[in-house]
């Protein structure tokens, strides 16, 4: 028994240290963005990512959207959706969780860019969109 135990210990040990190791980082998102876009990592544009982020598009229902509109204009703070819940700050420098696990990434890039721009946001975009988030405070 006492095998056992220590056996599914150090099973589980592995599995932590494993995943601790693979988990993604704003810099791994980015490269991969820049590498699908096929341009080089250091062409993404935290500039056209600020840009991405406050600029207001035609919602659905014709109502100006934008990623600020919930995420307010400084992604540093904690949003609110469009129903009132919380949202957590969107800036690494203030929720090191950000960008750290690329399904969680993409989910949200799928669904906000759909909501916002109408469509999906590209690959380039998404590396801009992260590469400015990397620099806010």
């Amino acid at each position: 028994m006492t095998k056992r135990v220590a056996f599914i210990g150090l099973a589980w040990l592995a599995l932590a240290a494993g995943a601790a190791a693979a988990a993604d980082s704003p810099a791994s998102l980015m490269a991969g963005y820049a590498h699908e876009a096929g341009v080089p990592v250091t062409s993404l544009s935290a500039q056209r990512g600020a840009a991405l982020y406050r600029t207001e598009h035609p919602g659905r229902n014709g109502q100006a959207v934008s990623c600020a509109g919930c995420h307010t204009s400084n992604p540093a703070q904690p949003g609110r959706t469009r129903v009132g819940k919380r949202i957590e700050p969107l800036a690494p420098a203030a929720n090191p969780q950000r960008f750290t696990d690329a399904a969680k990434v993409e989910k949200w890039f799928r669904r906000n860019c759909q909501d916002v721009l109408q469509r999906e946001c590209s690959a380039q975009e998404k590396g801009d969109f992260i590469a400015w988030l990397s620099q806010a405070r």
